[in-house]
């Protein structure tokens, strides 16, 4: 199973468009690389929970047959005079919701957050569960102590049994440094302990209550890297890691044309009137005008307008974006209609005023008079820009 309900409201405003399973990590869905794992270590029958734009994970990934699974999908929510009304259960809710309606847990199965890039090996982590013939097994990673309170961590034995929970711990105050990642092991009788038809969580409720219950309830530290896309900070670095072969066996998309340039089809430019250093990806139908620079690590969607003389250093910059030539993007995040920097502090392009500088590239260009004198003063050096 994988968690897919939550609105995801660390990530706005990138989340006020798409669920945040569904966030673009160079042109592919976090969740996309997720399935493509499971399915890697044999999980190929997967069920999606969906609340918050659920339509937009389920028109992407269908049946799960071009990604070699299976999928179907449990929707927390309801239909109200003609309006999808989101009403989310909670991660271990979700879970028992599925197993009331078909019994689709019937075996020994895995639950894990549509949020993060993994490469957890599986195979272990089951043959651990079975080892230690846990009810419930979490995987873990070890993590620095100064970023405890960032997570939820977990306390265990020399074997592995989990002893109790800390909830983002203050480092003086930590009891351990590893951290619960969201993945986790389970075996069908874990339904005794969920309530029926109530809101209910995984690691706030399911977990210490198994624990009070002394549970066989294990946790495994595992060597492997796990790129969360936590905020909008997470999602900033995790793209740049893409970009720079950082993350392991993540497939960049395109064709690499020149060293550290990827590109999708259909692009416009005169590679020798552009200046264009990697690690960059361009996406498909993109124009490129003479002058422009575009420094990486970056990344361009796919049929936008970079402008003649126009500078994008270093940023994400949505589909569908003109960045005019007077304009030089640095450090942020052009998307849905928002300029974003790192850490997620906002600018609406509209109510800015600055939609000169940066727009809808499938509008039509409208002339303004007052805005063609600001273009004027900027590409005299006038102005306070």
């Amino acid at each position: 199973m994988i968690l897919a309900a939550g609105k995801g409201t660390r990530v706005r405003p990138l989340t006020n468009v798409v669920p945040k399973p569904m966030i673009p990590l160079v042109r592919k869905p976090v969740m996309e690389s997720i399935i493509e794992h499971l399915a890697a270590h044999g999980f190929d029958k997967i069920f999606i929970n969906t609340s918050y734009l659920s339509s937009a994970i389920e028109n992407y990934f269908r049946d799960g047959e071009r990604f070699g699974v299976q999928i179907a999908y449990s929707y927390e929510g309801e239909l109200e005079n003609g309006q999808f009304v989101d009403r989310p259960i909670g991660s271990a809710g979700g879970m028992r919701r599925i197993q009331d309606f078909c019994g689709f847990f019937d075996d020994t199965f895995a639950v894990l957050c549509g949020d993060a890039l993994i490469d957890v090996d599986l195979t272990a982590v089951l043959d651990f569960h079975r080892s230690r013939k846990a009810l419930a097994t979490i995987v873990t990673k070890t993590v620095p102590l100064e970023e405890v309170s960032k997570y939820g961590v977990v306390v265990t034995d020399k074997d592995g049994r989990v002893l109790r929970f800390q909830e983002k711990p203050a480092p003086a105050h930590a009891a351990s440094t590893d951290a619960n990642t969201g993945i986790y092991i389970f075996e069908p009788k874990v339904f005794d302990t969920i309530p029926p038809g109530q809101e209910y969580d995984i690691g706030g409720q399911l977990f210490p209550t198994l624990a009070d219950e002394g549970a066989p309830v294990f946790a495994t530290a595992q060597p492997f890297q796990w790129v969360d896309i936590g905020s909008v900070t997470d999602f900033w670095q995790a793209t740049r890691l893409a970009l720079t072969g950082q993350v392991r066996g993540y497939r960049l998309p395109g064709e690499e044309i020149r060293p550290g340039i990827r590109t999708g089809l259909g692009i416009r430019a005169d590679w020798d009137k552009v200046q264009v250093n990697g690690p960059v990806y361009i996406g498909a139908a993109t124009a490129i005008g003479d002058g422009a620079v575009i420094e990486g690590p970056a990344v361009i969607g796919a049929n936008c307008v970079i402008e003649p003389g126009a500078q994008v250093r270093q940023s994400i910059i949505g589909d569908y974006t003109r960045v005019a030539s007077v304009a030089s993007v640095s450090d942020r995040i052009v998307f849905a209609g928002k300029l974003i920097d790192p850490h997620g502090a906002v600018v609406d392009i509209e109510d800015a005023d600055i939609g000169w500088l940066l727009d809808d590239a499938r509008k039509g260009l409208v002339t303004d008079p007052v805005h063609d004198v600001l273009r004027e003063m900027v590409q005299h050096g006038q102005g306070p820009w």
